[in-house]
């Protein structure tokens, strides 16, 4: 009978054990067990995979020909050290400036659930982080409703996750909590008889590094000298999340209506949600062209007769120039397509260097008006442009 082709570790064993290879006890990592632990942590970086175990199994089966032998297959802990070094090469001083952003950003969310016992774990503690890196904390509470009522209080956008984990050879349910803001935080909640469960780590499979608030503080001064921690939580409470006040004026126009002949579609939300998908597909990372295609008819839930001048006023500020002037001439391109539009005030649009983005957009607001038209909602396109903001570092 022949061999199967590959063979990879079991669950069982031990990731972080010492492996020895060759003679004499060489522990010099072979070249097949690097490849995979390289190729590995891109699945990871590129968020191809989110799990160790399971990025862990596909590049052994993409790099190995034959057998896969337990040795060559790395730890948890050197796949994250490839990943620490992607991202040093990929983000450089960008990283080092989120992760203190990031920290800061724990921070003031582990004060506002300090009754619940919050701990920081995960790559925002460890340094570890990269593009798309979430801020992991863990919170006790006896019943979740406790939890939610206070970000409900917080005015958070979050969603609820429950989650079947195989650990420690059993199979738990666990709750996550996916708060969005400037960037994503995931709460794993620990409650009723896991309320004193001390969690255990896929790096070490020991009980893992975390920090309460306090060992926050000392850990910020430490790797910050002279930060000023409540000057800086000031100042970030003083700025307002535009994206807040994006959610916060396309909201009513659900409730907006227009006239079925030339909007099918029904309210001016589902109309906004089709346009930004349309521009999505032709511009996936012009921030400031997106914005334009969502927001155009916001001012259609303030004053529907100068529904442009008033989308503009409300916007001020949260919004680009280049976004701002693309949503005041939207409406000159239907006079361009119809023909009315006077020659001196098309020459004026056309000498403007964005100017065929104006068209684009004007073109997508028309085809934006299909009943029925299969669209993200708010949340996942406010989600979108978020990763654009904080992954990317555009807009």
């Amino acid at each position: 009978m022949s061999q199967p082709k590959h063979r990879y570790q079991s669950h069982a064993e031990k990731p972080d054990s010492p492996r020895r290879e060759g003679a004499g006890g060489n522990r010099t990592l072979s070249k097949l067990r690097r490849h995979i632990a390289w190729d590995a942590a891109r699945l990871m970086y590129e968020r191809s995979e989110t799990e160790y175990y399971r990025a862990k199994m596909k590049a052994a089966r993409r790099v190995a020909i034959g057998w896969v032998k337990p040795v060559d297959l790395p730890s948890n802990a050197e796949i994250r050290d490839q990943i620490e070094l992607l991202a040093r090469v990929h983000e450089r001083d960008q990283r080092d400036v989120d992760l203190r952003q990031m920290r800061l950003d724990a921070l003031q969310m582990m004060r506002t659930l300090r009754r619940y016992r919050p701990r920081l774990v995960g790559s925002v503690l460890t340094g570890h982080v990269r593009q798309g890196s979430d801020i992991d904390l863990h919170v006790f509470a006896e019943r979740m409703e406790g939890v939610t009522g206070l970000l409900d209080a917080e005015g958070m956008i979050y969603d609820l996750q429950r989650k079947q984990v195989l650990k420690e050879g059993q199979y738990r349910v666990y709750t996550h909590i996916h708060v969005r803001d400037r960037y994503l935080f995931e709460l794993t909640l620990y409650t009723g008889d896991r309320l004193h469960q001390v969690p255990t780590s896929s790096i070490t499979g020991k009980g893992m590094e975390r920090a309460s608030i306090a060992e926050l503080e000392q850990l910020l001064e430490a790797a910050y000298p002279g930060i000023d921690i409540e000057a800086e939580l000031a100042a970030d409470d003083a700025k307002i999340d535009r994206f807040r006040v994006y959610q916060s004026l396309l909201l009513p126009l659900e409730d907006v209506h227009e006239n079925r002949r030339y909007h099918p579609e029904s309210d001016a939300l589902y109309h906004s949600l089709q346009v930004f998908a349309l521009a999505r597909e032709a511009a996936p990372y012009d921030e400031d062209f997106l914005l334009a295609a969502l927001l155009h008819d916001v001012g259609k839930a303030i004053d529907r007769a100068h529904h442009v001048p008033a989308g503009l006023e409300a916007l001020d500020g949260f919004i680009s120039e280049r976004t701002a002037w693309l949503i005041r001439h939207h409406m000159l391109v239907h006079a361009i397509i119809d023909g009315t539009l006077g020659t001196r005030a098309h020459r004026r649009l056309r000498q403007s260097e964005d100017y065929q983005c104006l068209l684009l957009l004007g073109a997508c607001d028309r085809k934006g008006r299909v009943a029925g038209a299969d669209v993200p909602d708010l949340d996942e396109t406010l989600d979108y442009l978020r990763d654009l903001h904080t992954q990317f570092g555009i807009g």
